[in-house]
């Protein structure tokens, strides 16, 4: 993956996310684009909320500039390539604009200002429309061994099977990949695409894998993923997302919404 998207905030998980897109880059000799944007440039004249925006757009704009000049910083003696794009509108949107020509994007996993609650709306945003996969870092993640044991969560779905697709490159350098199914006892027999399917593509492409079943018992389905890749010492859950529709997840709960509200490592996801 030489062509890396990284969405530049004053969140929290800012600085781990831009450790894994140093490993990622490094690993693949790639490229880092640090895409940083403000919103609200502009404003209706008389709406009370446009001139609050614009009385705080110098404060905006400075603390801004004091995080673009300190990843500035610590990017230039780091040996790896690359440019840094200021744009003002919606992240959402501009992420989108700028990802059909990168290889994957990297984002936090909350919702930037909110102060770590809840899930990111903007992640739910870019993995739905954006042609290429997203990998969430959250705030404690400090490096990214791409020559980890990975996980993957398979539930005979498109979505893992566009996740499983989508993640190629990153698994052909995990020394043991491992294609995950959480068995429920009230789920319905046999699967969509079953996971030998899963299996049989991966070993096409030079990666062998190893096929498990986790009994889901009392557990919820995100944590039964992620003491599965704990106890592998995983560095990476590759998983679909929102196989539901996204409205359905917000508002009754979902696996993707249950994952991303309390991520314990790397996720990449894919619709």
């Amino acid at each position: 993956m030489k062509s890396i998207l990284l969405h530049i905030d004053h969140d929290s998980a800012m600085n781990a996310r831009l450790q894994v897109a140093l490993d990622i880059a490094r690993s693949a000799n790639g490229h880092i684009t640090c895409l940083q944007a403000i919103s609200y440039e502009v404003f209706a004249p008389g709406d009370m909320y446009g001139a609050a925006i614009a009385a705080a757009m110098p404060a905006i704009k400075e603390n801004a500039e004091a995080l673009r000049a300190e990843i500035e910083r610590e990017l230039e003696n780091e040996g790896v390539p690359w440019d840094w794009r200021f744009v003002y509108g919606i992240a959402p949107q501009r992420l989108l604009e700028a990802s059909p020509l990168a290889d994957i994007v990297i984002l936090g996993p909350a919702e930037p200002g909110m102060g770590g609650r809840g899930p990111s709306s903007l992640v739910g945003e870019v993995v739905l429309k954006a042609p290429v996969p997203v990998l969430v870092v959250p705030a404690d993640a400090r490096s990214f061994d791409v020559g980890a044991p990975m996980l993957v969560a398979w539930n005979g779905s498109v979505e893992s099977a566009h996740a499983l697709r989508a993640a190629l490159p990153l698994l052909a350098c995990s020394c043991k990949v491992t294609l995950a199914s959480v068995v429920e006892a009230d789920a319905r027999e046999g699967y969509d695409l079953p996971s030998t399917q899963g299996a049989h593509y991966l070993s096409r492409h030079g990666i062998e894998c190893e096929m498990v079943e986790i009994p889901r018992g009392e557990a919820t389905v995100p944590d039964a993923l992620f003491l599965a890749a704990r106890m592998r010492e995983c560095s990476l859950i590759v998983m679909g997302a929102y196989g539901h529709a996204r409205l359905t997840e917000l508002l009754f709960g979902g696996v993707t919404r249950q994952m991303l509200s309390a991520p314990r490592m790397p996720m990449l996801l894919a619709h």
